[in-house]
This record gives structure tokens, sequence and C-alpha cells, in this order.
């Protein structure tokens, strides 16, 4: 059974950087970031194949967000870069077992979630300007 756990959110001023980290247990084959800030529906960010090399990312964070996976420690990483205070919100680490992370290819961000169904808890991410 999979089971993830995030950690690493925080404040920062527009411009700066975090780091969030998300350790799995169990074999996931798709991990993935999504976030969801007040009044708003929960989006994907980016996602990787567990092992592999595949990355996936919103149109919104390329360029700016690098997630990647140290698989020595079943764990996941967002490197978030020029943050800026529409990226606030709370993030989630999401992993899934049935279906490659190439299930997410081509869907609006907004449909990414219903191809994951391990969810961690959450951890704040908050912009300021």
């Amino acid at each position: 059974q999979v089971h993830v756990v995030e950690s690493g959110g925080g404040s920062v001023q527009a411009g700066g950087s975090l780091r969030l980290s998300c350790a799995a247990s169990g074999y996931p084959r798709c991990m993935g970031w999504f976030r969801q800030a007040p009044g708003k529906m929960r989006e994907g960010v980016a996602a990787i194949a567990v092992g592999g090399v595949r990355t996936i990312y919103a149109d919104s964070v390329k360029g700016r967000f690098t997630i990647s996976q140290d698989n020595a420690k079943n764990t996941v990483y967002l490197q978030m870069n020029s943050l800026t205070t529409e990226d606030t919100a709370m993030y989630y680490c999401a992993a899934q077992a049935q279906w490659p992370c190439t299930a997410v290819v081509g869907k609006e961000p907004a449909e990414w979630s219903k191809f994951f169904g391990v969810w961690g808890q959450g951890t704040q991410v908050t912009v300021s300007s």
C-alpha cells in the first residue's frame, strides 16, 4: 500500500525559492505535486515517473519548477524558483500505482487529480509581494 508524506512548505517573498519533499512508501508508478488556492480547484503542478525519467509540468510552472526524485530515499522533490504571489496555495503530494504518468498528458491540470488515489496532508506555501 502506498503512503506519502510531504514537507518543506513555508513563507517566502516573491522571486524566492522553496523546495518541497515527499517521502513515499510502497510501490507507486507515478508521483505528482498538486496545489489548491483558496476558492480554486485543486490543480496538478508536476508529475514524475517513479524510477524513470519522464516528467510532466503544468504550463503555469514550466521553467520555474522542477520535479525530481531520489530513488534510494523513495523521495520526490519539487524545487520552486521565481515564486510569485500566484503560487500561494496548499501543496499536496500524490501517488498512484495503477497507471503511468502519461495518463495525465494532454489533460488540463484540474483533471490530473482523478488519476491519483493516494494523497498527503498538504503543506502550505505562502508567497508575499
